[in-house]
């Protein structure tokens, strides 16, 4: 706990651990209040360009004088009710449509404050006082994971290593149509014991700044280096896709060998607006119908429409041919997505697959963006490319249980069709 100039020595609030990675809960207690008193706790940190995500709730102190939200209901605020991480699940930007989103994930954890002030502070003035406070990290790689850059032949990316010698099964990890490296899912994948390498695919480096079509010639490459490393087991590994990384994801799965495990989350099961090209086939694209966006009283774009028009049947010759697929796929789905309509895209996967190499994890309420646990709901945000913030979808408490169980059975999932690192012990390979 960081000591305060103005905080009274009798109350004092705690973060346990204090230190910890960002997909674990953590128990926030405040000590020393007078019994029924009601106070409001405070949770902000800034992300690494200095903007402030913040979130409050309101509590009474029990007869002991004590507040924990783990086992207290929130009276109101940024949410209400019990939710042991509401507080963190609740963060939103001052600054509108900001996602929070760790970009350096070796470098530096995101350090959370949590202050407690008396009474229901509704906004903040240089009169308020907190009566505690104290700060908690919040790392996205686990004690000796190890990131090393990735550019060989074609492919760029990082490299995300447990410790210890291995031999590690492999994961791909992709994300969708802002392009760039995104890598804070790598992070917390192989601090669960898997090698992970995050994949740019577009607008990194000297890769193309736009995504013109999938040149899945480069995901086989990016699958080939993986498993060329001598820390990673092999002849398969896994594939991990959100968004367009989802359709990336079934397409390596329907034709790369050494797919056995796919994670597809709210993606589609078509080729839209981009083609692919792999040796001598081509698959076109549906083109996006852009007369079907919508503009949200917020002046966000929902998008769900432009990717099927309901009035015409999705045409065969641009779907990805899911029933070449020899491993198994993992469709996770949030029915609130507003981005696309997730739902429908992965019934239409398993109603052309062999009913045991697919399996549907669907959540009402989630939206687009389903994420490790105790991340923040983004439900819209700006995004490279678009003229407008994109809504993504969502209701914050559905959203955020959504979030907790996808993440087990992602990891369940992999690890039964990799199989756990062969030096962890198996009760490190559970959650």
């Amino acid at each position: 706990m960081l000591p305060h100039p103005h905080r009274c020595p009798m109350v004092e609030v705690t973060v346990t651990p204090h230190s910890s990675l960002a997909d674990r809960p953590v128990r926030i207690q405040v000590w020393g209040l007078t019994p029924s008193q009601l106070i409001t706790l405070w949770v902000w940190l800034r992300d690494e360009h200095g903007e402030r995500f913040q979130a409050r709730a309101f509590f009474r102190a029990d007869a002991e004088g004590r507040v924990d939200p783990g086992s207290q209901p929130a009276l109101g605020g940024s949410y209400s009710g019990l939710c042991p991480m509401g507080l963190l699940w609740a963060l939103q930007p001052d600054t509108p449509f900001l996602r929070l989103l760790k970009r350096d994930v070796t470098g530096s954890p995101f350090r959370i404050h949590v202050e407690v002030f008396d009474g229901v502070i509704l906004g903040h003035s240089p009169r308020d006082r907190p009566l505690a406070a104290c700060e908690a990290e919040r790392w996205f790689v686990g004690a000796g994971v190890q990131r090393v850059p990735v550019r060989e032949g074609r492919v760029r990316g990082a490299l995300y290593l447990p410790p210890g010698p291995g031999p590690f099964p492999g994961v791909v990890d992709l994300f969708g149509g802002a392009g760039g490296l995104i890598e804070f899912r790598a992070g917390l994948l192989a601090s669960r014991g898997f090698a992970v390498l995050a994949l740019a695919f577009f607008a990194y480096e000297d890769l193309p700044r736009t995504m013109a079509q999938i040149d899945l010639g480069y995901f086989e490459e990016a699958t080939a280096v993986l498993l060329q490393h001598p820390k990673v087991r092999g002849p398969g590994l896994g594939v991990i896709g959100v968004s367009k990384g989802a359709e990336v994801a079934l397409a390596m799965a329907s034709f790369l060998p050494p797919v056995l495990a796919t994670v597809w989350i709210n993606g589609t099961a078509f080729l839209h607006g981009t083609p692919l090209v792999y040796k001598d086939l081509h698959i076109p694209a549906i083109p996006y119908g852009l007369e079907r966006v919508l503009i949200t009283d917020m002046g966000s774009l929902d998008n769900s429409g432009v990717f099927h028009d309901p009035q015409h049947p999705l045409p065969g010759s641009s779907a990805i041919p899911v029933e070449r697929i020899k491993g198994k796929v993992l469709f996770v789905v949030g029915e609130a997505d507003r981005s696309l309509n997730s739902q429908l895209f992965a019934r239409l996967a398993m109603a052309r697959m062999a009913p045991e190499r697919g399996r549907i994890l669907s959540y009402p309420g989630a939206g687009h963006l389903i994420e490790p646990p105790c991340s923040p709901l983004c439900s819209m945000s700006s995004m490279r490319g678009s003229p407008r913030p994109v809504l993504w979808g969502g209701e914050t408490k559905a959203h955020a249980r959504a979030q907790e169980h996808s993440w087990k059975e992602i990891i369940r999932f992999l690890e039964r069709e990799l199989g756990c690192a062969w030096n962890v012990p198996h009760s490190q390979c559970r959650l």
